[in-house]
């Protein structure tokens, strides 16, 4: 079941994983959401570049967006 979520009248795209009965949110609308970034897209990608080399961490896995 995919659905669309309001946060603050913004919509956040969701997926809900039957088999790990949990709930999936699109990272993108989050950071929408929380940052109010004209450019969520962009804003994301800055962040995990940063936290990568700042902590060494990496953010996501290796799959890219269709």
């Amino acid at each position: 079941m995919s659905d669309i979520k309001l946060f603050e009248s913004k919509q956040v795209r969701t997926h809900w994983e039957e088999k790990e009965k949990q709930w999936y949110f699109s990272i993108i609308d989050v950071v929408a959401v929380l940052t109010d970034s004209v450019k969520p897209r962009d804003y994301w990608f800055k962040m995990k570049l940063k936290v990568k080399s700042e902590d060494g961490l990496e953010l996501s896995t290796n799959c890219r967006h269709y």
